[in-house]
């Protein structure tokens, strides 16, 4: 493995060049995910018949969770493009947990009953919750790949199709490792019980669900409390002043919220994701630019080093895999169960999705292309496989195998073709448009002058800023702008009330007494400055 990462690394690197665009088969064929597995079928091949011990290629699931799987969710979280995330948040939430439950149940059921019919072997027909279980873990979607190549600047993806293919593979990680954990412990639970009634009627949608929901709930609680908690720390504190035990505490308030939300029972992975979130968000405005620079660093070098260990180990299990009790016809077939049950995912919830969505920014329909394109990113990968090592039953090595070979599969032929299917669906074009999506502020507009320096202009803001900043989006900002980020610390949004300004300018009677009284003194430089936004906003008010 000390020679496999240093070569996916390198491969990383040339596949990264300006000049790779000549060898366009290596860029389309072989994305990064891909060529990691590649190099791990080959170390696990040279490994199984030029060396005596396999111990170190065989996958150890406590070294994933533990270890590897860590830093890799931390810093989704924290170098997330927050922004777009919540712009879109209801149709990733939608596709990440609805669509998570939906491909469980289509998925797990096709798989019960297609045993029931005798079209598939290894799997328990007394019961579905063992298909259920698979389920979850196979609805894990981790398209690596796929980000890997729409990130490109010289693809120009549509920054919508990736902020939803983004935010949906973070959020769906986490959602789906709850789902597992959750099924799993009703499998154990039916399978211990002594009961005379058929297992098949012991299901208990309903609480499951509920445990669920629960459990995703309070997991973002705990990352949410503990990232105020180590943000306020920073915050009051002078521990920018000494750069190691500011890194040094950083990191054990990482480590520390995925340990703890585990001790509870809880799900690790969720809360360290909203974790690095709020992290982000508040903590890295009180980190000195050294530490600043220094996190962001460490944490991506982790998780990069991260996913290319866990790639490595599932090429290397092709080879030291058992496959005794695999049965050839399950992995066909239940590769068009999770093709059925993306489908089911995506198209109903897209249209659920896009009845609210009228236009605008953030606000953008999602066209057929789109839906499309989302459909075919559905990969397996890391976390699908390291669930299925941790896959109860007699059928665990079945299951096994066949979402190794489900992972090889979705990563090479759906990351390779990513490119292809982008072009066709006409998905390469970016958006016309301002790329932040706010307006620009002219720095010689008188108006922030007057924000600024006129005390009886702030003032009328504030009359104004009240029935300008409504809605939940309105509202959370004014609360995180003026209470939280002063007590957590952040960026202060001083243009925040200047565009609440302009947007409501027609809300404003230019005979208001106060803005008399702004032009009373012409001589003063200040009072001019408020006397020119205030005979502006007289102009757009007529």
């Amino acid at each position: 493995m000390s020679i496999g990462v240093p070569i996916c690394i390198l491969y990383i690197y040339f596949l990264r060049l300006p000049h790779i665009s000549f060898l366009p088969f290596v860029y389309v064929a072989l994305p990064e995910s891909a060529a990691y597995l590649i190099v791990g079928i080959i170390i696990g091949l040279i490994a199984k018949f030029g060396l005596n011990g396999d111990s170190l290629f065989v996958f150890q699931p406590e070294l994933f969770f533990f270890l590897m799987l860590p830093p890799i969710i931390f810093e989704a979280g924290y170098s997330l493009e927050r922004k777009r995330f919540f712009e879109n948040f209801g149709a990733i939430l939608l596709y990440a947990m609805f669509g998570t439950l939906i491909s469980t149940f289509v998925v797990g059921y096709m798989t019960f009953y297609a045993g029931k019919l005798g079209l598939v072997g290894g799997v328990d027909t007394t019961s579905p919750m063992e298909a259920l279980v698979f389920g979850a873990l196979i609805s894990a979607v981790d398209p690596v790949a796929t980000l890997s190549i729409m990130g490109s600047p010289e693809l120009q993806c549509n920054q919508l199709l990736y902020s939803l293919i983004m935010g949906e593979s973070v959020l769906n990680d986490a959602i789906a490792i709850v789902l597992f954990n959750t099924f799993r412990k009703y499998y154990d639970e039916i399978n211990d019980s002594d009961d005379i009634v058929p297992k098949s009627s012991n299901i208990k949608l309903v609480p499951m669900l509920v445990e669920f929901i629960v459990t995703s709930f309070l997991s973002i609680c705990i990352g949410v409390i503990l990232g105020l908690l180590c943000s306020f720390i920073y915050k009051h504190t002078q521990l920018s002043a000494y750069h190691n035990l500011e890194m040094s505490l950083l990191f054990l308030f990482c480590y520390g919220c995925y340990s703890s939300a585990e001790a509870m029972g809880l799900s690790g992975i969720m809360a360290l994701f909203f974790n690095g979130i709020v992290l982000r968000h508040y903590n890295s405005y009180n980190l000195s630019r050294t530490a600043n620079i220094t996190a962001e660093e460490i944490f991506g070098t982790l998780a990069t080093i991260s996913e290319t260990l866990v790639y490595l180990y599932m090429g290397t299990a092709v080879s030291f895999g058992n496959y005794s009790s695999w049965h050839i016809t399950f992995p066909i077939f239940a590769l068009v169960f999770c093709v059925i049950g993306r489908a089911f995912n995506i198209l109903p919830l897209s249209f659920v999705a896009n009845l609210s969505r009228k236009g605008g920014r953030g606000g953008k329909k999602i066209t057929w292309q789109m839906q499309t394109v989302l459909w075919f990113a559905g990969l397996r990968g890391a976390i699908a496989y390291a669930l299925s090592i941790n896959m109860p039953g007699p059928n665990k090595d079945n299951y096994v195998a066949t979402t190794l070979f489900i992972c090889i599969s979705t990563t090479i032929c759906c990351g390779g073709y990513t490119e292809r299917v982008l072009t066709a669906m006409g998905m390469k074009t970016r958006e016309i448009s301002d790329e932040n999506g706010n307006d620009e502020c002219d720095d010689d507009d008188p108006l922030s002058d007057l924000i600024a320096y006129s005390p009886l202009a702030a003032e009328l803001v504030n009359d104004i800023s009240s029935s300008v900043n409504v809605g939940v989006k309105g509202a959370w900002d004014e609360f995180d702008n003026n209470h939280l980020k002063p007590l957590f610390g952040g960026e202060i949004n001083h243009d925040l009330r200047y565009r609440t300004l302009r947007q409501s300018s027609d809300m404003i009677d230019p005979h208001d007494d106060r803005m008399e009284l702004c032009i009373e003194n012409p001589s003063d430089t200040r009072t001019n400055i408020a006397r020119k936004g205030m005979l502006e906003l007289e102009e757009v008010h007529k």
